[in-house]
């Protein structure tokens, strides 16, 4: 499994390069919170479209869920070692973009999974068109960083910091778990 920090790779305005990431220097010297969030069941949930009950794509269709198919790329090779392609089906949760454009006001936004590259990149360029999320980063002072996973394990090293979400799956459509009405500084 790769545990990685994700961001885009889109160009940012006066960015510095972390391997495969650009962060925006403007944000990070003006924003003192980091908030950490975990992608895989925490903002999205994702299936791979082959093995998506019909159940399920309905039940959320019908709840007005907004969904996406990717296409990624596997650690997997064919048989002529192209890498081969997965189809993945990926529901958003419920106020996804108002809770990230609320937060992005006030902290600086770093999204981890334990996805691949492969899968973790297409999500991530289509769900932060807007660059809200910032680079990888290397922090002393834990005081302010916030993680948000909807797996307590990830939680056990700082667990003061840590903010338990239920996780979102399709089949529960009617999720407002993340949804803020108002951030305050």
């Amino acid at each position: 499994m790769d545990l990685s920090f994700w961001s885009s790779n889109k160009p940012r305005s006066r960015g510095v390069g972390l391997g495969a990431h650009k962060v925006d220097l403007n944000r990070v010297q003006t924003l003192e919170i980091r908030v950490v969030l975990e992608l895989g069941e925490t903002l999205v949930c994702a299936y791979e479209t082959s093995s998506l009950p019909d159940s399920v794509r309905k039940q959320a269709t019908d709840a007005g869920l907004t969904w996406f198919e990717v296409e990624c790329i596997t650690s997997e090779k064919e048989y002529d070692e192209k890498p081969k392609i997965q189809y993945v089906t990926v529901f958003e949760r419920p106020g996804l973009h108002e809770f990230l454009n609320q937060l992005s006001k006030f902290s600086n936004l770093v999204l981890f999974t334990a996805g691949l590259e492969g899968y973790a990149k297409p999500l991530v360029d289509i769900i932060d068109a807007e660059n809200r999320f910032s680079g990888p980063f290397y922090c002393k002072d834990f005081c302010k960083i916030v993680i948000v996973d909807h797996n307590p394990f990830s939680l056990l090293l700082q667990p003061v910091n840590g903010i338990s979400c239920i996780p979102f799956t399709a089949g529960q459509p009617r999720d407002d778990h993340v949804i803020i009405a108002k951030c305050k500084k």
